[in-house]
């Protein structure tokens, strides 16, 4: 039987979310599945996973494939990295500690990516409100000054004067 690490979707039509399951690679996209391993929301910036790690790295080692877009899931998560440092464990070229200090560090390096990611776009919201705010300040004030002007009577006095040069 062929294992499938894939995605099931759910959601309503633009509104896509998606479980991510093991399935018979034969079971139709939304059908029957073997077990749900998480969810994947890439509605939201940056993308939600929620991810079971370690029932995936199970699958993962006893051979379920994953589809293109799951295997990107994983390789994001770091699933795909620890699979890879405990087939070196099983080789001998690495020890536990070694494959642990390296996934450590690993885990870091894309935490600081994830959060700098986040700062930067809440930054760039805030920017923008404040960009918006401005404009339409200045749009309101530029209204109101042809308002007043309209609104207020002409100097008799600036009529009268070219009348008599």
């Amino acid at each position: 039987m062929p294992v499938k690490i894939r995605l099931q979707r759910h959601g309503k039509k633009g509104q896509a979310y998606y479980h991510i399951v093991i399935a018979d690679g034969r079971a139709p996209r939304d059908g029957k599945f073997i077990e749900k391993i998480g969810a994947y929301n890439p509605t939201t910036n940056p993308a939600t996973i929620n991810l079971n790690n370690e029932q995936a790295l199970a699958w993962l080692q006893k051979g379920a494939q994953p589809t293109d877009t799951c295997r990107a899931i994983l390789s994001y998560k770091g699933i795909l990295y620890k699979n890879h440092l405990l087939g070196g464990i099983r080789k001998g070229a690495l020890t536990q500690e070694q494959a642990d200090a390296k996934y450590a560090k690993w885990a870091a390096e894309k935490e600081t990516k994830i959060s700098g990611k986040v700062s930067k776009l809440d930054t760039a919201k805030k920017d923008d409100y404040k960009k918006r705010l401005t404009a339409e300040t200045t749009a309101k004030e530029a209204k109101a000054a042809k308002i007043i002007a309209k609104n207020t009577p002409a100097a008799e006095g600036a009529t009268e004067a070219p009348a008599e040069a």
